[in-house]
């Protein structure tokens, strides 16, 4: 069995991160063709603010939402997806150190992961 070494590591994080990126991207870009396609005729009035609609509040909502072809929706899908890009990355970098036998790292890992989640959950940053 070939050992996996820091520039298989290194090679594919990068491609993780290139990955995640152009996935985001490509649904986005969807989303807003569907969007603009649905509602580029609209006129808006800018005298009555109108906040975002209930169903990308929730993430079923959204996921609803999207199967039904939304625009909002996958739209919101591409960016919760671009979010969870360097997520991957750290659960990626995990596996990659436990692969090397690197254990301190995988800690550091496990520990940032677990900030990530806590940060998450209860809705504060930093």
């Amino acid at each position: 069995m070939k050992k996996f070494k820091d520039r298989d590591m290194q090679l594919l994080l990068g491609q993780v991160l290139r990955g995640g990126t152009a996935i985001s991207i490509s649904v986005v870009i969807l989303g807003g063709i569907i969007y603009l396609y649905r509602h580029g005729h609209s006129i808006v009035n800018y005298k009555t603010f109108i906040g975002i609609p209930d169903f990308v509040k929730h993430f079923p909502g959204i996921i609803y939402s999207a199967l039904n072809t939304k625009g909002q929706a996958i739209i919101q899908i591409g960016i919760i997806l671009l979010i969870a890009t360097p997520i991957l990355r750290v659960i990626c970098s995990a596996i990659g150190f436990v692969l090397e036998k690197d254990y301190m790292y995988v800690g550091i890992s496990v520990l940032v992961l677990f900030i990530i989640f806590m940060s998450m959950v209860s809705g504060h940053a930093g």
